[in-house]
């Protein structure tokens, strides 16, 4: 609000007087005891031992699934293995290049992954070679293929190193021993807890 001064020219300012709101609530400015929560809509419960029970149940799941699929990749590399060795046919692979694999933070160098090709029954096949050794193009090795399963290649010196072993079993086994401890284990607490 302006007012005139005492001299002529002047304006004087002044403070206008502080007008209150409607509807104006002390107790909403002030700090509350009520959870901010049940403002708005229904105010949220979570019963702890329900919501330890699911989580223990999805990673138990999980872990029972990581089993099966350990045990199934260890009989499919024995089968591959053993399908290499006994039914496996030589071809000449002619290596076509070769990438490098980063490893760490992608600074370091950890292998190549090398692409061959090579015919069989008149027929012409471009696979990944096996192994993490850098091949100029143009190298040819000695590999060994399965009829029924083109994709399935080795060289010679990979397939006389390996063989189908019950190593590949191991860490599922250990898995599977470990779930099947604290399956036992929660359900021997939750019939204990529900016969008392």
């Amino acid at each position: 609000m302006r007012e005139h001064g005492d001299r002529p020219g002047t304006t004087v300012l002044r403070a206008s007087p502080v007008r209150r709101r409607r509807n104006y609530d002390p107790a909403i400015t002030t700090a509350s005891v009520e959870p901010v929560s049940t403002l708005r809509g229904a105010g949220v419960e979570v019963d702890a031992r329900r919501a330890a029970r699911v989580a223990a149940g999805v990673c138990l799941a999980a872990l029972a699934v990581s089993v099966i699929a350990l045990f199934v990749a260890g009989v499919h590399k024995n089968a591959q293995i053993t399908g290499l060795r006994t039914h496996g046919v030589p071809v000449q692979v002619t290596v076509t290049g070769c990438m490098g694999l980063l490893g760490g933070s992608g600074s370091n160098a950890a292998g190549y992954t090398c692409r061959g090709t090579y015919t069989m029954d008149g027929v012409r096949y471009d696979e990944v070679i096996p192994g993490d050794t850098l091949r100029p193009p143009g190298t040819t090795l000695r590999g060994v293929t399965v009829p029924g399963d083109p994709s399935l290649l080795s060289t010679t010196r990979i397939v006389d190193a390996e063989h189908a072993s019950w190593n590949v079993f191991v860490l599922p086994a250990i898995l599977l021993t470990f779930l099947i401890l604290v399956a036992g284990t929660l359900l021997w607490r939750r019939i204990r807890i529900s016969t008392v």
